[in-house]
């Protein structure tokens, strides 16, 4: 401890301990062994800094992080998991003193012996996003193995995947490396090659530095497989926008997920979280977010939802794994011995308020979540087993009465990924039950999924908040031709001057 104090003498570790007893020994514990009071309802759980064991390290496998490794984490937090970015939050000071006191934990830190270098790193390959660097990357996702647990498109539903626990022997997820902005250590191609040489200690993701090693693949081919994961992912981080703008289009909206009039349609991404509120209360929901898209044809919309799912469930081979995140996934602070798994379905709600707000505000909406018993909301629910969509009005979570009006649906599952299409008319004659869809008004919309095979059903789902939808008109034809008569006018009006100019010089001239 002594050589500990030493180590650590720019920084005061009394004062780390404040910092963290406030913010960090919630979820961490007071002993730093990862078993805080909120830890139970984590999925991953909270880090055990006890063993010295860490996930994100610019450091070989098997040693300890840097300063400044323990620093980014502090200050940018570990997307993907419920440890927050605390820059911004905490002074300076306060988050060195908390990374000083978090090391005095582990024993491994007050090591003499220990030598703790960062890795060198060398410079990304050019021409990373070409075909022929991508088909190399790809041809090494699948000689080394990635997809046994990724998955063959890489959104984590490999034939290993339902397998996987981590050094605690809790289960794990492989990572859905169609969503670069929720991995743990930063989502470019230098993140996830650093990635691919460090490993991810604690975990099944193990470091490829020995491959670069053995010669069974180089540097620069270990950069083209950072560069495949990485394209993976859209170019950008999703902005989650207020508003799905479903466009007027000619002919009839199309009904299959995979109609080609979707490639020409904005996607709006929006996030989901755990629902928290009703018992029993779900912390780890599986399904993170749903790409929404809409068209509709005047009489007619159509809503296409897809969202990374990596069973189509039920799905028995996951029924074990659903099984062990019931076990360690609490619900309630007083919850009864966890439910046991079932072959429960994927499902996907669609919500909507029953009637459009109506007055100068127009923004009054029913509480989001689910409606409640003297103020119901419409609701769309689809089920992948039966494979069905059903209408209804939804008074809280544990009442839904159907209605005869349901949407027609039709959803595809592969590689991981639901994709899904519900359509309805715009106008019902069950005006007091089902919402009817006005073009020019913003309609309330929300979302609700369920993952059956990572135990999700009933009141353990993933929720939105309220958004909007709004139904786009054609632009009339006057917005277009009003402006070229103005042009064509104005040119008009500046020939005849030119002209009349012109003749006047021609005559001084005589």
């Amino acid at each position: 401890m002594l050589a500990l104090a030493a180590v650590l003498s720019a920084q005061d570790t009394t004062a780390g301990k404040s910092v963290y007893v406030t913010w960090c020994a919630g979820c961490h514990g007071d002993g730093g062994a990862g078993d805080g009071a909120a830890a139970a309802h984590m999925l991953p759980r909270p880090r055990n800094f006890t063993g010295g064991l860490y996930k994100i390290r610019t450091t070989a496998s098997g040693q300890l992080p840097t300063d400044a490794d323990l620093e980014r984490a502090i200050d940018d937090g570990l997307p993907g998991s419920a440890m927050p970015g605390w820059k911004g939050r905490l002074s300076d000071t306060e988050r060195r003193d908390v990374m000083a006191y978090i090391k005095t934990f582990s024993s491994f830190f007050a090591d003499t012996s220990q030598h703790v270098v960062p890795l060198k790193f060398s410079s990304p390959p050019g021409g990373g996003t070409s075909e022929t660097a991508l088909k190399v990357g790809r041809q090494f996702y699948d000689s080394i193995g990635c997809r046994k647990c990724h998955g063959d498109q890489g959104r984590g539903d490999g034939p290993s995947a339902p397998t996987l626990k981590d050094d605690a022997d809790f289960p794990i997820f492989a990572a859905d490396l169609h969503q670069n902005w929720r991995f743990r250590g930063g989502g470019s191609v230098e993140d996830i090659y650093r990635r691919l040489r460090t490993g991810l200690d604690g975990t099944p993701m193990p470091s490829f530095a020995d491959l670069i090693d053995q010669r069974f693949l180089t540097d620069e081919e270990l950069w083209r497989l950072a560069q495949y994961v990485r394209s993976l992912s859209p170019p950008t981080p999703p902005e989650v926008r207020d508003v799905v703008h479903a466009p007027q289009i000619h002919g009839t909206v199309p009904t299959s997920p995979d109609d080609s009039v979707w490639a020409r349609v904005v996607r709006y991404w929006f996030p989901l979280v755990g629902q928290v509120i009703h018992k029993s209360r779900w912390f780890a929901p599986a399904v993170s977010g749903v790409w929404v898209q809409a068209v509709h044809d005047g009489t007619t919309l159509a809503l296409r939802v897809s969202w990374d799912d990596r069973t189509e469930s039920p799905d028995s081979a996951w029924l074990k794994f659903a099984q062990r995140i019931l076990e360690t996934v609490a619900g309630d602070d007083s919850a009864p011995p966890p439910p046991k798994a079932e072959p429960w379905p994927d499902q996907l709600a669609v919500q909507f308020p029953r009637r459009l707000p109506e007055g100068s505000g127009g923004m009054e909406r029913p509480y989001f979540l689910m409606g409640a018993t003297t103020d119901p909301v419409y609701q769309w629910r689809w089920t992948s087993r039966p494979r069905r969509a059903l209408a209804g009005l939804a008074r809280g979570i544990e009442r839904f009465d159907t209605v005869a009006g349901a949407p027609a649906g039709e959803a595809l599952y592969g590689h991981g990924e639901w994709r899904l299409v519900l359509t309805r008319a715009l106008a019902t004659p069950d005006t007091a039950n089902e919402v009817q869809l006005e073009a020019g008004r913003a309609i309330p919309m929300a979302f609700f999924a369920w993952d059956g095979s990572s135990g999700e059903h009933g009141s353990r789902m993933a929720v939105s908040t309220w958004y909007f939808l709004a139904l786009d008109r054609p632009t009339p034809p006057g917005v277009f031709i009003s402006p070229v008569l103005a042009m064509l006018v104005t040119l008009g009006l500046g020939l005849v001057v030119v002209r009349r100019a012109q003749r006047r010089g021609a005559r001084h001239i005589s």
